[in-house]
């Protein structure tokens, strides 16, 4: 039988296992966060897509992440702190996990392996990534790697279509495909 994201489970940020079955059904927004990235800004726009879609069948889901820059250098209890005093966040956020690497948290692994990078789009944000990152990988636009926070997945309601979106993607975009899944 073929991986779907409904059978993977993640730690809560309570330390509570958390089984992504209970989402069948569900359009999934799942974004790895950091509270000290110039894209944590995006907290608020997660917020508000949680709060106008949730009725209507989206679950936001947040995975803080410090492979980037050491951009997420809190405890769980920290970083919940810090969403909800400065972002009102009421979405679910998990354990702190990393997305790359040997140690990549199994749903990460998939959701990579499912899609691939789509690219930083277009404008002076998404210019500054792509130099950045060429100093620090070369070879960047031709790997499945996340290459920084905030980079969000789309699931449709039966898991058969992901779609994957960089920080610098305009979040009209992410809403869009939101819609269209629901």
């Amino acid at each position: 039988m073929e991986t779907r994201i409904y059978d993977f489970k993640a730690i809560s940020n309570k330390g509570a296992e958390v089984d992504f079955g209970q989402y069948e059904g569900k359009v999934l927004l799942i974004v790895n966060t950091a509270s000290k990235c110039g894209f944590t800004p995006q907290y608020d726009a997660l917020e508000e897509l949680w709060k106008k879609y949730a009725d209507k069948g989206l679950q936001v889901i947040g995975f803080p992440c410090d492979q980037f820059g050491h951009q997420e250098p809190g405890s769980d209890e920290e970083i919940s702190e810090f969403c909800r005093i400065n972002h009102g966040v009421t979405f679910p956020l998990m354990k702190k996990i990393e997305v790359n690497g040997p140690d990549a948290h199994p749903i990460y692994k998939y959701l990579k392996s499912q899609k691939g990078f789509q690219g930083f789009g277009k404008g002076v944000k998404a210019k500054m990534m792509e130099v950045f990152l060429k100093k620090i990988d070369p070879d960047f636009k031709n790997n499945s790697e996340i290459k920084w926070n905030f980079t969000k997945f789309v699931i449709s309601r039966d898991g058969s279509r992901i779609e994957r979106f960089a920080p610098t993607i305009p979040m009209d975009k992410v809403e869009k495909t939101i819609e269209e899944m629901l």
